[in-house]
């Protein structure tokens, strides 16, 4: 079942997109399959991620959410379908793509033995952004993120909290114009979620990030944003909260949560 996207008003920095570009979405996902031997874990999902918007993909451990997460950031390679990046397909033209993509995985990656400032060194180093250049980034997201004052210390010292904020900065420095995080808020207590989710809701504000946010929790969905329900690999409705309810004829996501994947929501959070 889908609900058809309806247009709505962006940020400033989206408007201000570039003559000729203000169509080209952030994401593109169009009719993407992927099976793990027989089973089928993405089944014809298509759908996009605008600029300066902050798109909800919402499904239970299981929906397909972490596969799709590999095959835009590549770690898989695309058998089905066609995916790109403000407009650059990622199998034909991967470079140009991914340098536009920021990405946090569910599961950390940072080095803990490292301070906070050698591991955004490191990536940038990655990225062939030179030492006083990175230094500078570095510096000016740290203090976007409240840990200017954890530079030199260990990551290990950091709180999870702390740890996720610095993998989003790290995700930053290369100034990508698309945001991916994959259950970003696994682990974390109701506070340091609620700071977390801010800071990302932000980002879409200030700087005109387009954002692709996974998880299989309600509470972290707004009614203004962009909503994918994925379930058991498939696309089961898109668009604005109002939309999916009213298509629906429920009264509120769980309800048409419930309706659209036949009652089951086991594992997800009221």
């Amino acid at each position: 079942m889908s609900v058809a996207e309806a247009p709505r008003a962006r940020t400033a920095a989206a408007a201000a997109a570039p003559r000729g570009t203000a169509a080209v979405a952030a994401l593109s996902i169009e009719g993407v399959s992927y099976s793990y031997g027989a089973r089928r874990a993405l089944n014809a999902v298509s759908f996009s991620v605008q600029r300066a918007s902050f798109t909800a993909l919402l499904g239970l451990n299981g929906a397909g959410k972490s596969t799709l997460v590999a095959l835009i950031t590549r770690l898989f390679g695309l058998p089905t379908g066609r995916i790109s990046i403000f407009g650059d397909d990622i199998g034909r033209n991967p470079g140009a793509a991914l340098r536009q993509l920021g990405v946090v995985f569910q599961p950390r990656t940072l080095d803990l033995d490292l301070s906070v400032m050698q591991n955004l060194q490191y990536h940038a180093a990655l990225h062939g952004i030179g030492r006083g250049e990175a230094r500078s980034r570095a510096e000016a997201l740290l203090t976007r993120i409240g840990l200017a004052d954890r530079a030199g210390h260990k990551v290990r010292d950091l709180s999870g909290g702390q740890m996720r904020r610095l993998e989003i900065a790290r995700a930053l420095l290369h100034r990508p114009r698309l945001l991916l995080l994959d259950e970003a808020t696994v682990g974390l207590d109701v506070k340091a979620r609620a700071e977390l989710i801010g800071h990302v809701r932000r980002l879409v504000i200030d700087e005109g990030v387009g954002v692709l946010w996974t998880t299989h929790l309600f509470d972290e969905i707004e009614p203004s944003d962009d909503l994918v329900i994925l379930h058991q690999g498939r696309v089961l409705a898109r668009g604005e909260l109002a939309q999916i309810t009213a298509e629906t004829g429920t009264a509120d996501l769980h309800a048409a949560f419930r309706q659209l994947t036949g009652g089951d929501s086991a594992g997800a959070a009221p």
